[in-house]
């Protein structure tokens, strides 16, 4: 059969596969709607579910492997120096069971490799541990929130994608202070043990 003949006829071969029904018994289809909804009632389940808004920051909280993850958010009211196509930019502090008051920075865009974000609050600068895609992690969060409660706003400077300068994200604070105790309420710290 002649090479073009065999291109065209794919895919009209393909379109008839694709329709026909697969012939299943009853018992092996009434296991399939159970596990369909087995996943999809996880998948509710993992869903993020508002605490409430307070003012900038929004607290929420979701499930992580079985674990309740809480955590408080807010987007920039300035960006600086940032590609056009940016996805959402965050700061984000979270409480997990594994560890309270993580602070990490997403600025929407893949980090250099290597690269260092600095976020500054009032006079205090605190820099990145890591960068991995693209969100940077702090460490310090007990400083961090402390400052983040008494501060105006919190400025992050990344490095910018290759081939561009760095990047200035401002993020609002008003609201932080009650956003943290509403995810330290839902998700309370653990009781030292005996």
């Amino acid at each position: 059969m002649p090479r073009n003949l065999i291109l065209a006829a794919a895919p009209l071969l393909a379109a008839s596969l694709a329709v026909q029904p697969l012939a299943v018994s009853p018992a092996a289809a009434q296991a399939q709607t159970q596990a369909q909804a087995q996943a999809q009632g996880q998948a509710a389940r993992a869903q993020p579910t508002r605490i409430g808004t307070f003012q900038s920051w929004i607290a929420a909280h979701t499930q992580e492997q079985g674990q309740k993850v809480c955590y408080a958010f807010t987007n920039p009211t300035r960006s600086e120096g940032g590609p056009q196509n940016r996805a959402t930019v965050t700061l984000t502090v979270t409480h997990r069971s594994t560890g309270r008051d993580q602070v990490a920075v997403s600025v929407g865009y893949p980090y250099p490799r290597q690269a260092e974000a600095v976020l500054t609050v009032g006079t205090a600068e605190f820099r990145s541990y890591a960068t991995v895609q693209s969100s940077a992690f702090f460490q310090n969060g007990a400083q961090l929130i402390a400052a983040f409660r008494n501060g105006r706003d919190a400025v992050a400077r990344s490095p910018g994608p290759p081939g561009r300068g760095a990047v200035t994200d401002t993020f609002p604070l008003a609201g932080f202070s009650a956003a943290y105790e509403a995810i330290s309420r839902e998700c309370p710290a653990p009781r030292p043990a005996r």
